[in-house]
């Protein structure tokens, strides 16, 4: 493979990593943006989708000409001096808030699928955490380069085990789309949430680049990979009756599947929560640097202290009060980025 190419992949394979987290792998996510409003759900996250390819292409290209380092310059840039600073705490609040989600996700897992200790969960993700944090954006390249083409594997293997019991759903219903106005607001929601806190991961990659075409096709293909997930993991949950009182409903479709099927769908899972955990640690200490007199080494070990006790208070709590306000900063967000024109 040449230079150039394992470059292209490994920007989609980072883009699609960093998007996809807990709740995207549960199926929480979706079914709350997508699934609720029926085949609606279908026309939502091709809205998504492009704004996938759109805006996280265009955020990389600025970082690229602005050489940007971290997501305060991008900020500083997007918003003036002034207004960037009260959108970078904001930032590092919704990263930090979004690591403790993480981290209390995977002791959920632990302790729900594996039947071990909610705190072994954390504990060992921790150590996993410092030692790819130890390789910086490397680390993480490699990480995502292993997690993100299995994740797209499972999403494939489950589409296909519902062709069996998808009781002939239609996939295109008229009163999904004309009964309710929130299927069109929902994919924006959707794309400027995960955007925001995709831009830590986002605007230090695009570093790693050789030119602009490079982030061009890591940001279609990264965009492309991240519509094909969902489009099959909507598909799944869409196809299974009363998916909406499941609290983690494709748990519920695999465990029908067997044994087998169910620990990939674990390790899949964990995969995912850890990508978006590794990204927004990457993303707070490549900011604190700039702005905190400390070593590397102690910005992680804080990191990685808070967001232990952070997670202590418990996952579904965690969902219900953070992300319902960091969706209207987000908003926020997407729309001056939306707004602003490429410099040449």
């Amino acid at each position: 493979m040449s230079g150039r190419m394992k470059q292209i992949l490994q920007i989609a394979a980072t883009y699609i990593g960093t998007v996809v987290g807990a709740g995207f792998a549960t199926g929480r996510e979706i079914v709350e943006f997508f699934t609720i409003y029926g085949s609606a759900g279908f026309a939502g996250i091709l809205i998504s989708g492009f704004l996938f390819i759109a805006i996280g292409t265009k955020l990389m290209i600025m970082a690229k000409r602005l050489d940007a380092t971290s997501f305060d310059e991008m900020n500083q840039y997007l918003f003036g001096p002034a207004v960037s600073k009260v959108v970078n705490v904001l930032m590092l609040i919704m990263l930090f808030g979004v690591t403790g989600v993480m981290l209390s996700g995977a002791g959920a897992l632990f302790w729900e699928q594996l039947h071990l200790p909610f705190q072994a969960g954390i504990l060992i993700t921790l150590v996993i955490t410092y030692l790819v944090m130890k390789k910086g954006i490397e680390g993480i390249l490699w990480t995502n380069s292993l997690i993100v083409p299995i994740m797209i594997l499972f999403s494939v293997v489950l589409s296909f085990s519902m062709l069996d019991f998808s009781g002939g759903r239609q996939l295109f219903v008229e009163e999904d789309f004309t009964g309710h106005w929130k299927w069109i607001v929902s994919p924006f929601a959707y794309a400027a949430f995960n955007l925001t806190l995709a831009q830590a991961v986002l605007v230090p990659l695009s570093r790693q680049a050789d030119d602009e075409s490079v982030i061009k096709w890591g940001g279609f293909l990264g965009g492309l990979g991240l519509t094909f997930i969902l489009l099959n993991s909507q598909y799944v949950l869409y196809s299974v009756p009363r998916v909406l009182s499941y609290e983690i409903p494709i748990a519920e479709i695999v465990g029908g599947l067997g044994i087998a099927v169910h620990y990939i769908f674990v390790l899949v899972i964990y995969g995912e929560i850890f990508s978006t955990l590794i990204g927004n640690i990457f993303g707070l200490a490549e900011s604190l640097n700039k702005n905190v007199r400390l070593s590397n080494q102690m910005i992680l070990l804080f990191l990685m202290a808070g967001s232990y006790l952070l997670s202590q208070v418990g996952y579904s709590e965690l969902l219900h009060y953070l992300y319902p306000v960091f969706g209207m900063i987000a908003l926020v967000f997407l729309g001056v980025v939306s707004a602003k024109k490429l410099n040449t």
